[in-house]
């Protein structure tokens, strides 16, 4: 394996101190109906419980999310009077590039030095997402109502594409996959084959029992404390049998049809990031090391949402001096399936080799903690053949998009 100098050289993720809900698809579960941060918070404080984590040894929370939740002014120190630990810590948003972001955050202050063992929680709830009402002095309708994932997800202020089409399903996030589709002279075929190879690599995955390993079953309880049922699966997805049925859906844009593309989930994860001292301490497996090695943000044109990816890896690999033929782990948050084969045309790299236990595309997307469970499902992957590097990346918010490259070392697997 290349040495690369790491920009956060202190920080650590410590194996297996991981965990969070499954994501069912929005108005599938109880998650529906609770009060999605608490829930988070009291959810972290037990899958780390089942780690053998005490939350008396966090000293920081850092947490994210991107709609608006119950009491959201007083941030993560909020949360953690939640699950009885009172931390100092913040609140992140940054669309669908949430998760790396408070993971590239929390090492930056380890790194610094001003805390030791930060906790990163990320959720979020599209079920029933509040309405906010927005005097608005500068506009002839004087108010603005806005009903926040829907309304956010079908207009791009950047690039003025607006509105949901009733009649087609399409909104400004379908328009963007469907504009670079054209852009790239994509083929409805392949795209329909990358989405038929990510449904199998899902549930091969879970017919395995490889996500029971970072997923819990949650019980869900009412504000009476009462039982309302048991969150244990990514409820909602449709189990396809052929490449057939998704090249017999209709397109609502170019290339972009309902199998190519992920659905609106609720749900929560959560991971430690630490020193080396640490890492190993907290850690059950502490012959595994992972530290994130470099990071990078990209911004594309306007509306072209699903290029931004590569470009951001493209620069994450020159600054690194690491190549694709250096990853031994490749996993992205896919909102389209149209982006995976961009992916693969500009950085000349098989889509097949990407995504094997799963992906978004698939399981939903809660935004907040979306890529962190990606994260994690690609770190298990590099520790199941050994070590080496790891790539992660996924796109946010109608034209960015965010990359980081991660090295685990198993000292038992020989890297």
């Amino acid at each position: 394996m290349k040495e690369v100098t790491p920009n956060y050289p202190d920080a650590y993720i410590p194996y297996g101190t991981w965990g969070g809900s499954w994501f069912p698809a929005w108005h599938t579960s109880p998650l529906a109906e609770v009060d999605i941060a608490r829930f988070a918070a009291e959810s972290m404080a037990y899958v780390l419980g089942k780690r053998g984590i005490p939350i008396s040894k966090l000293d920081y929370l850092i947490s994210g999310s991107t709609i608006p939740w119950l009491y959201k002014f007083w941030g993560s120190p909020y949360l953690s009077h939640s699950f009885g630990h009172r931390l100092p810590g913040f609140h992140l948003e940054q669309a669908c590039a949430t998760g790396l972001q408070m993971i590239m955050k929390a090492s930056a202050h380890i790194q610094g030095g001003s805390h030791t063992v930060v906790g990163a929680l990320g959720f979020d709830k599209t079920s029933n997402s509040p309405a906010g009402v927005f005097p608005n002095q500068g506009t002839y309708r004087r108010t603005e109502v806005i009903s926040d994932i829907w309304d956010n997800f079908g207009y791009d202020p950047a690039s003025g594409q607006q509105g949901f089409n009733q009649a087609t399903g399409e909104t400004s996030m379908i328009a963007c996959a469907g504009r670079a589709a054209r852009k790239y002279k994509l083929d409805f075929s392949e795209v329909a084959e990358v989405s038929f190879l990510r449904y199998q690599q899902y549930f091969d995955a879970k017919d395995k029992g490889l996500l029971d390993k970072i997923l819990f079953p949650l019980e869900i309880l009412d504000v009476r404390g009462q039982p309302m049922g048991i969150v244990d699966g990514d409820y909602g997805i449709r189990r396809y049998t052929s490449v057939d049925q998704f090249k017999g859906e209709r397109q609502l844009d170019t290339c972009v049809a309902a199998g190519g593309q992920t659905h609106a989930s609720d749900g929560m994860f959560t991971l430690l990031i630490t020193n080396k001292e640490k890492a190993q301490e907290l850690s059950p497996n502490p012959e595994i090391s992972i530290q994130l090695i470099a990071s990078a943000e990209y911004r594309t044109g306007a509306g072209f949402m699903p290029d931004s990816v590569s470009f951001s890896v493209k620069g994450l690999l020159e600054r690194t001096g690491l190549t694709m033929d250096d990853m031994v782990a490749v996993y992205d948050h896919n909102p389209f399936a149209v982006n995976d084969v961009i992916f693969s045309k500009l950085l000349d790299y098989d889509w097949h080799k990407m995504n094997d236990t799963g992906c978004p595309l698939v399981y939903g997307h809660p935004q907040g903690p979306t890529l962190l469970r990606v994260t994690v499902e690609a770190l298990e992957k590099a520790v199941s053949v050994g070590g080496g590097y790891v790539l992660v990346f996924g796109c946010a918010a109608g034209d960015v998009g965010i990359s980081a490259i991660f090295k685990v070392n198993d000292s038992k697997g020989g890297n």
